[in-house]
Formats: C-alpha cells, structure tokens, sequence
C-alpha cells in the first residue's frame, strides 16, 4: 500500500435514538470502548461502532451528479484523507483516540433512498468501522488524523 498522508477531521456526527434518526453534527465526540456515546450504535457491535468516511466519497458522489449533504452516508466522523485500504486489524489515530479498523462498510438500502446509484457507486467507498482501543475520551473537529500501520 502506498504512503498515506495525514489528515485531519472534517465534521463529526451522532445519530439519535429517535424515531427520526436525527443526526446532530458536533464540535465533540466523548468516546469510549463502547463507541461513540450518546449514538444510537453506542455499546450494540464493537465491530461496527464508529464510521469513518472521506471526503472522497462525497467527492465521487458529486463526479457522478448526485449531490448530498456530508453526515447523509451515516459517518460519525468524516476526514479529508481516503482510509479505505486500511485493513481489519490496522490502526489510526485521531487526536489522543487509537482506533482500529474493524471491517469495510457494508452496503446499505438506505442509500438509495438518496440516490438509486449510489450504493453501486460507493460499494467500496462509502466508510470504515473501528473500534477505540486505548483510554482517550474524545474527538474533535479539526484534530489530526494519523495511520499508525498498514
């Protein structure tokens, strides 16, 4: 895999437990083993409890004239470098927050809701899961986003 710059958070996301689903960006995420808490998915699948998506998915989305709000791809946290050659096991820092990837994203019907194209559009591009594996609390926008190994 080739060198991977880093990076920096974008935006942040918490989706409700509401019959909505709301979703309310955030200046600050407080994070645990459990995931990202106050999130609808907080301590239901460590495997699948923080989304990561780039930028470059909404990027890709836009190149094929479908326009959608960033948060819309359910990420909690969005940044500006592409991880998703990162495999299951491999670490990335965000802040004082380790994370290891746990698997790709899988597709969702949700999306075409949205958009009839996009699933098959971002089939490999749409987000990574991790898991929080040391003892930082929180995640903020505009912190540094780092790949640890790969």
């Amino acid at each position: 895999m080739t060198n991977i710059k880093d990076g920096k958070v974008l935006k942040l996301y918490i989706t409700l437990n509401d019959e909505n689903k709301t979703r309310l960006p955030s200046q600050t995420v407080e994070v645990d083993s459990n995931g990202i808490k106050g999130d609808k998915f907080y301590a239901k699948d460590s495997q699948r409890s923080i989304l990561i998506t780039s930028l470059e998915s909404y990027d890709m989305a836009k190149e094929n004239n479908i326009e959608i709000e960033t948060g819309v791809l359910g990420e909690n946290i969005l940044i500006d470098i592409n991880p998703y050659g990162l495999k299951s096991g491999d670490q990335i820092q965000i802040g004082d927050v380790v994370l290891e990837i746990t698997q790709n994203c899988t597709l969702c019907k949700g999306l075409t809701t949205i958009n009839s194209k996009l699933p098959k559009l971002l089939k490999n591009d749409r987000g990574i899961f991790a898991k929080v594996i040391n003892n930082a609390t929180s995640i903020k926008v505009e912190d540094k986003v780092k790949i640890l190994n790969h």
